[in-house]
């Protein structure tokens, strides 16, 4: 039987080595002493580094990771960016397609690539462990295919993280149980280092060595935990030509500090430049309690010269909340919209949501919630649903038809309307009900989503939002409150740009469409974690078509079990400290 499992599982390989080349790679999770900012303290990590290990595919490809979780609590990884084409059992967000990988355990995701090109990532999706727990994803063109630009000299990747002080999984956990907030980072880092601005950190900046007169492909990703960033090289302008796997018309600035591809050309003198990031703060221009470190790293010119003491500083990086600087660039991203990049934008939309994003309150009942007076704590909430785990994850009960695992009736709208960006909202719209509410999707729906910002209890912010399982198109955006009739006039249906994670703007407004293509379950969220952990989340079931290719592929022989349930974040017990893993 053994050997008749093997060679099924090589015919498998064959056939699909046929549509493209299959990879495989192994993960050991371990936790590793780090020391930054002269303190050491150890973190979980992939291969023994931070950053993580760089997976690189072409276009078509398939990918096996085998993940030995050799850790104390359990993990999963999310493939951010990869459709997944009717494969959700290895897309990875917690108690949403999978139950973690339990310590001392392993799991082998199938990652299956299709039209993605370009720079994509991988992170733990589970609690707040994808601070560590990190890597890029390179997808190179098919080898008939070329890219839509010149063949760049070389190319370097780029990956903007976070730190943080402490056991950060635990510090979560503490301010969860108390309804204090979440903890802030205290810098953030380029290539896993905090850079010259930081205390013990100017020995070991992250220096790229470049050669004069070449152009090379800068690959730069975000993966801070819970903001965003700006990011500019000094005297080099960076010219944007990808966002999210996928190919845009070039776009020249200063500052992007997304998943991007970007052009650079060495023209400068010869010399040492940083290269910086800083955080973009959207939230209450008051509010000062926020990182304000310059991450910093070292682009260095190769040759016999002479230099400062010290590289030139980008004078072109905006400020901390220069939202117009934000602004400025996202609206002239525009996708390439030709013949072998087509912007396929559906047209006759069938299904139209209509969803506020907010900052809430929510009564805590838990007398382990010491750091409120008024008997409330955070919340964030998708048309005033605050989203709530399971204690198993939505596909298996979906695929197995399992009740009392979650509801389908996320609504469509608000639950009411008001004025969404006012400054005087009423007080009894702050309060939040927590669910576990998905929206069901019929296969081949052709969906429109308006995602609104609201300034409940003054928390407007730009929320980043995240849609797994599938890519988009940003028909229109702006500030303000949405008016149906008015706005889509200006819709963009002939080159939106398509990615799967994009900014609703402070007290405004994004839409968005997609055609539900992809049967699964697929979650959607604030890439901010503190809002993603508050509940600013859900998930779209979308059923299967009428044949076997355009239903969901049946699941593997093994998925981790579910024997530790999810614990909710907002307590309603008896005060318990149980750990959720």
């Amino acid at each position: 039987m053994i050997k008749f499992l093997g060679f099924v599982f090589l015919v498998g390989q064959f056939v699909r080595a046929v549509e493209g080349d299959v990879h495989f790679y192994d993960f050991f999770l371990s936790e590793k002493n780090f020391t930054r900012l002269c303190t050491t303290k150890s973190m979980l990590v992939v291969n023994g580094s931070f950053p993580g290990p760089v997976i690189r595919v072409n276009k078509g490809d398939t990918l096996y990771v085998n993940v030995y979780n050799q850790g104390s609590y359990g993990v999963t990884i999310h493939w951010h960016g990869v459709k997944q084409p009717r494969n959700p059992w290895s897309d990875g967000p917690e108690y949403i397609t999978q139950c973690p990988i339990e310590a001392g355990s392993n799991f082998t995701y199938e990652v299956i690539f299709s039209d993605e090109e370009g720079t994509l990532w991988w992170h733990a999706h589970s609690d707040w462990t994808r601070a560590s727990v990190h890597g890029a994803i390179v997808v190179s063109p098919a080898t008939e295919t070329s890219r839509p630009f010149p063949e760049p000299d070389g190319e370097e990747i780029i990956v903007l993280g976070s730190w943080y002080s402490g056991d950060l999984n635990m510090l979560v956990d503490e301010d969860l149980q108390t309804g204090d907030d979440l903890p802030h980072s205290i810098a953030y880092t380029i290539n896993g280092e905090p850079g010259d601005f930081c205390a013990c950190s100017n020995e070991t900046s992250y220096r790229w060595m470049v050669s004069y007169g070449k152009t090379y492909l800068l690959r730069v990703i975000n993966a801070v935990v819970s903001a965003e960033l700006f990011f500019a090289i000094a005297r080099h302008n960076l010219t944007v030509v990808g966002m999210d796997g996928h190919y845009i018309k070039p776009v020249v600035t200063n500052c992007p500090g997304q998943t991007m591809d970007i052009l650079l050309t060495t023209n400068q003198s010869l010399g040492h430049y940083y290269m910086a990031a800083l955080q973009f703060w959207s939230q209450d221009p008051a509010i000062l309690n926020f990182d304000h470190v310059n991450a910093t790293a070292i682009l260095q010119y190769e040759g016999n010269y002479s230099f400062q003491s010290s590289p030139l500083f980008p004078s072109t990086l905006p400020f901390y909340k220069d939202l117009q600087a934000v602004l400025s660039f996202t609206n002239r991203i525009r996708s390439l919209a030709r013949e072998d990049h087509p912007a396929n934008v559906p047209l006759n939309i069938t299904t139209r949501m209509y969803i506020t994003l907010s900052l809430n309150d929510m009564p805590c009942r838990d007398t382990t919630c010491s750091a409120t007076e008024d008997g409330k704590v955070f919340a964030t909430s998708a048309n005033n649903i605050s989203w709530v785990n399971p204690s198993t994850d939505v596909l298996l009960a979906y695929y197995r038809n399992i009740s009392g695992v979650y509801t389908t009736d996320f609504p469509d709208n608000p639950l009411s309307y008001y004025n969404f960006t006012s400054d005087n909202i009423p007080a009894n719209i702050a309060l939040t009900e927590q669910g576990t509410k998905v929206k069901v999707l019929n296969y081949n729906e052709a969906v429109e989503i308006v995602f609104q910002g609201t300034n409940v209890v003054g928390g407007a912010a730009n929320h980043p939002m995240h849609l797994h399982g599938y890519s988009f198109f940003v028909v229109g955006t702006s500030s303000g409150n949405f008016d149906n009739k008015t706005d889509p006039k200006g819709f963009n249906l002939v080159d939106p740009p398509e990615v799967n994670t994009f900014g609703v703007p402070r007290n405004g407004w994004l839409a968005i469409r997609f055609l539900a293509n992809n049967p699964g379950v697929w979650f959607w969220h604030c890439h901010m974690e503190r809002h993603l952990t508050w509940g600013m989340d859900a998930a779209f079931i979308v059923k299967n078509g009428d044949t076997a290719e355009t239903s969901i592929r049946q699941p593997p022989a093994y998925l981790p079990p579910c024997r530790v349930p999810f614990r909710s974040w907002l307590q309603n017990s008896d005060g318990s400290d149980e750990k959720r893993k």
